[in-house]
Parts: structure tokens; sequence; C-alpha cells
């Protein structure tokens, strides 16, 4: 079997026009299952991860609501919480979108904890905004009776922003592994959803989670290489990767090498909110021994994968 490792952003489940109902949710999974599954009649054994900012973000909404009641959860179970609602949902999904193509498979989602190191200078800057926004006069009694960290986003609106350490160590990777080359074929794995559960480990081996959140395409990097795979899909918003994005002058990329990668990378092309991370994780996996990346939109993943569109990169 050939076997990819496939990145599918958060928006893809869930698109900021949407109210977030899970018919909605349900909907946009089918249309992201549909291309999924085609893969697997190409011959394709996949390890599924996926974003979790809108999904987090209600479940800590609901915390806030809730809190009078009902004492409110660490980031870390939240993260965990998301897993276990997406996971389901490909679950069900993909098994009955292959099942339409009368292919039988079986579609598991697994609870991932990400390793992160507790030194992460991440930790003295918090960076990654989360959950619902608020006025001024909100942040600042919010502040001061949850100790936690917020800054403006925009002018007059303010979020909590906590850590975005990074990946280091797939907690599960074995498991994962024997899934995923299993002799049976038929494994189809979801893993480190929302990039994973960070995890510290002390001197004793033992683990425990941390107030963070990493970076999806980074774990999802992090994850393939762990397994040995060859071959990363990052999919998201745009059908190509662009320098000059947005301008009047931007130019769509085809492919790339690692050195161009950087070299366009330093230049400024691929900013920290968008396309940075994407690259920066297309880089790390290749220099790891793996073959080559795409990055391209759901709607597109077919054609892509016949080479018609979307940006390859590659090691070199």
């Amino acid at each position: 079997m050939k076997t990819a490792t496939i990145a599918l952003g958060g928006n893809s489940l869930m698109r900021p026009e949407d109210h977030g109902t899970a018919q909605e949710q349900f909907e946009r999974m089918e249309s992201t299952c549909e291309g999924l599954a085609e893969m697997v009649v190409e011959g394709y054994d996949l390890v599924l991860t996926h974003g979790n900012g809108p999904q987090v973000g209600n479940i800590l909404l609901q915390n806030e609501i809730a809190s009078h009641s009902v004492p409110a959860l660490p980031l870390d179970i939240c993260g965990a919480e998301s897993q276990g609602q997406i996971g389901y949902m490909f679950q069900q999904t993909l098994e009955n979108e292959l099942n339409k193509k009368g292919l039988q498979r079986t579609v598991s989602s697994i609870i991932t904890q990400v390793i992160v190191d507790e030194d992460d200078p991440a930790f003295k800057n918090p960076s990654k905004f989360i959950g619902p926004g608020y006025n001024e006069s909100e942040a600042e009694r919010i502040r001061r009776e949850k100790d936690w960290d917020i800054k403006e986003t925009s002018e007059g609106e303010y979020r909590r922003v906590v850590p975005s350490p990074k990946p280091q160590e797939i907690v599960e990777r074995e498991v994962l592994e024997d899934l995923v080359f299993s002799e049976n074929e038929g494994h189809i794995v979801v893993a480190a959803g929302g990039g994973g559960v960070p995890v510290v480990k002390d001197e004793n081996g033992l683990l425990r989670g941390v107030e963070a959140v990493i970076d999806k395409d980074r774990a999802s990097e992090v994850l393939a290489a762990d397994i040995d795979e060859t071959f990363f899909v990052m999919l998201t918003k745009v059908e190509k990767v662009y320098l000059n994005y947005g301008e009047e002058n931007e130019e769509p990329i085809d492919s790339m090498t690692v050195t161009e990668a950087k070299k366009y990378l330093d230049q400024g092309h691929f900013p920290p909110g968008s396309m940075g991370p994407k690259i920066e994780a297309s880089i790390h996996f290749l220099e790891e021994g793996g073959e080559k990346v795409l990055i391209t939109s759901p709607e597109n993943l077919l054609d892509a994968l016949n080479e018609e569109t979307g940006t390859y990169i590659y090691p070199g």
C-alpha cells in the first residue's frame, strides 16, 4: 500500500460563516471524506490529522458559560475532548463513504499526546490566540479573576493567549505505526488532532498535561517523521502556495526544493500566521528523511495527487 499523512485544517470541517452545529460539521466532513475515500480507492493507506481551532474554541466558550455551576476543564483536557469529537465524526463519515464504494476499512481515532519541552521559550511568551473575544473591561476582569494572559488582537478586541511550544515526540507513535503498517490492510488512523495534547515528561518519565496549544502542521510533521512516512500532505484554503500572496504580482509555485523554500521563507513570502508554519513543517519533514510534501486545498486534492495542481516540495 502507498501511505500518506494528511493534515486537514480545522476550517475544512467548520467554516467561519458556519454556526457550528453538528449537522453543519457532518456536512463539511462528508465533503472532505469524499476526496479521502477516492485516495483509498487509488491505493493509499491514510494517516489523518486535523485542526481543532473552531471546535476547541466552542468548548472553551461552553466552559465559560457553565463555569458558575460546573468546574471548567483545563486546556489539555479540552484539546483531548475535541480530538474525540472530531475523531468520531471522521470514523463514521469516512467509513460510510468507503462503504458506498464497496471498500471495507476500519477508521480508528487515537487520543494522541505530544511531548514538549517544559523549558521551551514559548511558555514565557504566550502567542497563540484561543477562545472568544472580549472588550477591554471584560478582558481586564478576566485577567484578574483567572490569571490568564490576554492580548489585543485588533483595536478594541482582546483574546486569551497561551503558549505554542514546539512538538518533540509522539507518545503513542508505536501504536500508530503498528496500525498503519500492519500486515492486515484496512486500518485508517486519525491522530494528533489539534496538534495533540501537549504533555511534559519529568525526570522519572511521568507525563503531565500543560496549558498550551501545539501547531497542528508541526505536530503532524513530527508524527509523519516518527512513524517513517515518506509523503506528507497539508490541506488548506488555497490551491497552491504563492509568492507575494494577495498582491498584484502574486505568483503560484508548482514545485520547489527545500533550499528554495528556505530562501522564500527568509524573504518573508510565508508569514508566521498563515503559510509560514506549513513551510517550516515541510522543510523539517524533508530534512528528516521524507520524500515529498504536497500543499493544496481539499477540493483540489485528487488533481494534485496527479500533479495537475498543488505545490510540491522536495529535498534538495
